[in-house]
């Protein structure tokens, strides 16, 4: 079982991803699933609403 340490490294290292190139956020999260998906039609859309959802989504486990 991963300790709180490697968890929040874990999820720091995915928000970072997310902020530089929100998919890849998204895709370390849950795969390649809906979500990843509708991230990358959010970020080409915009890059801004691709941030948002990626952060939402790693942030809501």
């Amino acid at each position: 079982m991963p300790t709180f340490q490697e968890t929040f490294l874990m999820d720091l290292i995915r928000i970072i991803f997310a902020i530089i190139l929100p998919p890849l956020g998204v895709f370390l999260q849950v795969g390649l699933g809906l979500h990843f998906w509708l991230n990358i039609l959010l970020t080409i859309c915009g890059y801004i609403p691709g941030i948002i959802h990626a952060v939402w989504i790693i942030a809501r486990r």
